[in-house]
């Protein structure tokens, strides 16, 4: 009975020039934004020849979602980050910190304020970025529940992906208005999504016993 098929990483070299070709794409999109996107410029920039960035990348769109991905991947690490049990009083106090966190990648990657929050019409990196906002909404559903039992959720609406993309919503009319996500504006996004939680969480969970 012959085996499936092995999916194979990417050999080191080929890592290398991924690597390579989306930190090129990051530092255009910060300084042009998305409308001056191409894989040309995104060459130019990684000064390597076009064939190479199509090679791995078909299309700007493309280069876009891996670009998406690769930014919720720091969203996904930031949600891993340890957290201090002993110091939460209750579910907020967590709600705050993992959106401080995410406030802080905002802050400082201008790349994922133009992808996530800024109004560029491309459907594509538009349904990557909510594919993975559900799952930063599972991870960040297991992490409540990690150190609050959480009460039973609805199956047909996935509440932390929601509460996290109403957040979205406040920080990217902060990015529109003023360029970035302002303190006022960073403030009201965590309203917004402590309240949405709200409607399913309690006042008060008890902490778990870790």
């Amino acid at each position: 009975m012959s085996r499936p098929p092995v999916a194979r990483k990417p050999r080191a070299s080929s890592q290398s020039r991924i690597v390579g070709i989306l930190a090129a794409a990051r530092e255009l999109l910060a300084e042009q934004g998305v409308a001056s996107l191409s894989i040309y410029s995104v060459a130019e920039r990684a000064q390597i020849p076009p064939s190479s960035v199509y090679h791995f990348f078909a299309s700007v769109p493309a280069l876009l979602e891996g670009l998406t991905a690769d930014i919720h991947g720091a969203f996904r690490a930031c949600l891993q980050e340890p957290i201090a049990h002993e110091q939460l009083r209750d579910w907020r106090d967590l709600s705050r910190l993992v959106e401080q966190r995410m406030l802080a990648i905002y802050a400082a990657d201008a790349a994922a304020r133009q992808l996530i929050l800024a109004q560029h019409g491309l459907a594509e990196v538009t349904q990557a970025d909510r594919q993975h906002d559900i799952e930063l909404g599972q991870l960040m559903q297991q992490l409540f529940d990690r150190h609050f039992p959480l009460p039973q959720l609805p199956e047909d609406i996935d509440v932390f992906a929601l509460a996290m993309e109403l957040g979205d919503r406040v920080y990217a009319r902060s990015v529109q208005l003023h360029g970035e996500i302002t303190p006022r504006m960073a403030e009201e996004g965590m309203r917004v999504f402590d309240a949405y939680l709200s409607l399913y969480l309690p006042p008060h969970l008890p902490k778990r016993n870790l």
